[in-house]
């Protein structure tokens, strides 16, 4: 069965799994990551005005989630200073900047928590709230939570950036990326996880840091191909998952469809801009990211990109 975030029942408590795309500020208690955005000029659009470490001008995807189904956006597991049961029963986020399915797509960012590290921090929680709760009640809480997976981007990214001449095909890449979150999400399932929020990976060989390493500035349409095959097999084994697991509901959001219409169709949507990021410097402002020396719009509602990969704060409210 399904679910849509329009017409779902609220939810006790939203748990986050995934990349810089929902990461609320875990990334800054990495002390050895270059993956952070708890500077300037992020956090420009946010209610503080501060950064907080979501690569951003305001508010993330994860933010947007959580006041969708009514609740407050759930912190960062690495920022609670004490890890007991109290602090998740309205959630957590284990969300990381650099992140993928597999381990080890942060080579170039040095640290990220990978989605590995993130369910095996997921089972922690869970038993601290089977130990205060009990397990009955702790089950009964976790089937009525939502669980969000926002993931796979940097998987394809480096995929792409690979110069392996040994390196799989992109089938067998993608194939394997199907496999090893089948099996992370299983690992939720067993610990109490029912409802899930999974969303797709978005056109991002239209991002700015892909074409700038185009002449003409286009898309590179390799790494496109292969999100559409990657999304193609997640939405299969969602659907697989949902007749093999008893009690699972899931909303896929088909993030690649509703971005490729507003980089179609940017006019339609309030853009004017949707090649260029608006902070960063160089070729479309993505040769250097959204560091205090770089510069960054005045126009930000106008573009899509707030830095060279990430999408504006303007285009996340659509979700």
């Amino acid at each position: 069965m399904s679910f849509k975030l329009s017409t779902a029942q609220m939810v006790p408590a939203v748990f986050v799994f995934g990349d810089s795309l929902v990461d609320v500020g875990n990334n800054n208690y990495l002390p050895l990551s270059l993956a952070k955005a708890n500077f300037p000029h992020n956090g420009i659009d946010f209610p503080t005005k501060k950064a907080t470490g979501r690569f951003s001008n305001g508010k993330n995807a994860a933010d947007f989630l959580a006041e969708k189904v009514g609740l407050p956006t759930s912190p960062p597991y690495l920022s609670l200073s004490s890890k007991n049961a109290s602090a998740f029963m309205t959630g957590v986020s284990f969300a990381s900047g650099g992140a993928g399915i597999f381990n080890g797509t942060d080579q170039t960012l040095a640290q990220s928590m990978p989605l590995t590290q993130q369910v095996g921090d997921y089972e922690l929680v869970y038993g601290e709230l089977v130990q205060k709760l009990g397990s009955s009640a702790a089950q009964n809480f976790l089937s009525k939570s939502l669980f969000a997976l926002v993931i796979g981007s940097n998987d394809i990214f480096g995929y792409s950036n690979s110069s392996d001449p040994n390196k799989s095909s992109p089938q067998e890449y993608v194939d394997l990326m199907i496999l090893s979150l089948k099996q992370l999400i299983k690992k939720i399932y067993d610990d109490g996880g029912r409802k899930f929020f999974v969303s797709g990976v978005g056109p991002i060989g239209c991002t700015p840091s892909r074409r700038m390493k185009s002449k003409t500035g286009a898309c590179n349409e390799e790494i496109n191909s292969m999100v559409v095959m990657y999304n193609q097999r997640l939405k299969s084994m969602l659907q697989e998952l949902n007749s093999q697991l008893k009690g699972v509901s899931y909303s896929y959001f088909d993030s690649y469809a509703m971005f490729e219409n507003i980089i179609q169709k940017p006019a339609t949507y309030g853009f004017t801009e949707v090649k260029a990021a608006c902070c960063g410097l160089g070729t479309l402002k993505a040769n250097v990211p959204c560091l205090p020396i770089a510069t960054y719009c005045s126009n930000r509602k106008d573009h899509a990109f707030w830095i060279c990969f990430i999408q504006q704060r303007q285009l996340l409210v659509f979700l």
